[in-house]
């Protein structure tokens, strides 16, 4: 049952990381840079402030950090638990499929760090300013998707990898958002 479920995952990737061509190279490169995030970040930080203010922005701020340490950690005591190897580095796939990066990063690849990151921006985010800002909404949803899909085009994680990060981002996005809510009820911020 898993070994079939790895091979779908790897029969996937392949196709998914094979209908890139070197036109869009640069463009999924620049996408999955965590660079790339940051106006976006800027854009969400005068948003949070325009509808929460300075404190409650602030512990926003917080809450964000807390939310990205715990996605990202989690995401590496996955992959040294877990220890799938990356695509460019499993030996089924060598010669078959494109690695657009100069490097393959770190060995292991499940579950995707980027995927959960930005799956939990996205949705933490969507579900505290959504109601008053869809279209900011939508658009995180879709950058969420579009680097979460950077990962597999570039060669560095399995879609496996792709949708347990996102799962993972959005669980605790949902929490800390509700969190964040709580706190900012109970002590009347």
């Amino acid at each position: 049952m898993v070994e079939d479920l790895i091979h779908l995952d790897k029969e996937l990737f392949l196709f998914l990381n094979n209908l890139g061509n070197t036109s869009w190279d640069g463009f999924w490169m620049l996408i999955t840079s965590q660079t790339s995030g940051y106006p976006i970040y800027l854009v969400l930080l005068f948003f949070s402030y325009r509808s929460y203010g300075l404190r409650k922005t602030m512990l926003l701020l917080v809450f964000v950090a807390l939310l990205i340490t715990c996605t990202d950690q989690l995401s590496n005591f996955f992959k040294y638990g877990v220890k799938r190897l990356r695509p460019c580095y499993d030996q089924d796939l060598e010669g078959l499929m494109r690695l657009v990066k100069n490097s393959c990063g770190g060995k292991y690849s499940y579950f995707s760090a980027h995927a959960a990151n930005s799956f939990a921006v996205a949705f933490f985010f969507t579900y505290l300013l959504g109601a008053r800002y869809r279209i900011l909404g939508a658009f995180l949803m879709i950058w969420a998707v579009f680097v979460a899909y950077s990962r597999i085009y570039i060669g560095v994680h399995f879609p496996l990898d792709v949708l347990t990060g996102a799962a993972v981002g959005i669980l605790f996005s949902w929490l800390f958002a509700k969190l964040y809510l709580f706190s900012i009820h109970k002590y009347y911020l």
